[in-house]
């Protein structure tokens, strides 16, 4: 019986020895006996986007997330609202991007003039507020209006990815940092006055480069930290219907009878200019023409004159 079990056990342990993988050749036979926990670490799931069976699934989301925190998106917004009071809702837009951590880019109040002839104030403003408050931002903005529905003539928001130029000049300005370093280590070893100013010269140059970089990297930051909102605020009275004599057209009557209006009151304002300021500077700048020709008209009468009454030399 014990004779069985030992051959047994001999021929198992040989099977198990034919049934190994051979070592690869060229590799230290010493690795075969380290430990399981010292095998190489399975290779990278493949860049298709999918785990293979029996993988963790976190691990690729993680990876997405993180890529995108990092990315830089630069958010801005236009709009055009109407409302009563367009100083007092430009006053308010600013108060609030101040409030909320931003400025003011630039803001203006002029006046226009309706068709009905009546003169209205009306404002443009671009404020910067922080990225993540822009859609409160927005909505502040769009409760400024009487009527949602008919007042908020227009609302567009955009996003420029600017992630891979961000990357790019990331790499160039570090490029350019290590050749700085590099070149004050050759100056500051340098001995002859030549070499010096050689370098120096180099050096210059690289430095102008790395405070370009810089200065666009700064722009990116702080344009994807602050959203550029630009607003168009115009009056309700600059958009009222037009009325004639108590009577609003609508619809084609409108907005033929505006045509004729505004048709009008174009050939009215150019004959205006023509009497004022064409007329004049035709009769400035042809009256002194028109004397030369005259002059020398004149001149010329004479000298044919002089001419013909000339008596003739004697023989």
């Amino acid at each position: 019986m014990i004779k069985r079990s030992l051959v047994f056990l001999m021929l198992a342990g040989w099977l198990l020895a034919a049934c190994a993988p051979a070592a690869a050749p060229g590799i230290d036979r010493t690795l075969q006996s380290q430990p399981a926990v010292e095998a190489p670490a399975a290779p990278a799931p493949e860049s298709n986007g999918f785990a293979k069976s029996g993988q963790d699934f976190a691990a690729p989301a993680t990876q997405d997330q993180a890529a995108e925190e990092q990315r830089i998106v630069l958010m801005n917004a236009d709009l055009s609202i109407v409302v009563v009071d367009p100083a007092s809702a430009m006053n308010t837009i600013t108060k609030m991007a101040n409030d909320m951590g931003g400025f003011v880019v630039q803001s203006q109040l002029t006046k226009v003039q309706t068709p009905n002839g009546i003169e209205v104030p009306q404002a443009t403003i671009t404020v910067r507020v922080p990225a993540e408050k822009l859609t409160t931002a927005m909505d502040q903005i769009k409760a400024l209006v009487r009527d949602s529905h008919n007042d908020i003539l227009s609302e567009n928001v955009t996003g420029q990815d600017v992630t891979k130029d961000y990357t790019d000049l990331k790499s160039q300005l570090a490029n350019l940092q290590q050749a700085e370093t590099q070149l004050q280590k050759i100056m500051d070893s340098a001995t002859k006055t030549q070499d010096v100013l050689d370098v120096y010269n180099q050096l210059v140059q690289v430095r102008q480069q790395i405070d370009v970089l810089q200065g666009q990297i700064n722009y990116y930051d702080q344009a994807a930290r602050l959203s550029a909102i630009s607003v168009t605020i115009q009056a309700e009275a600059s958009i009222a219907p037009l009325t004639v004599g108590g009577w609003q057209p609508v619809g084609t009557a409108r907005n033929a009878l505006q045509a004729l209006v505004n048709s009008l009151k174009f050939l009215t304002n150019a004959a205006i200019w023509i009497l004022i300021y064409v007329v004049p500077m035709l009769v400035v700048i042809a009256l002194p023409i028109w004397l030369v020709v005259i002059i020398i008209r004149a001149l010329a009468r004479r000298n044919k004159k002089s001419k013909v009454v000339a008596p003739e030399a004697p023989k």
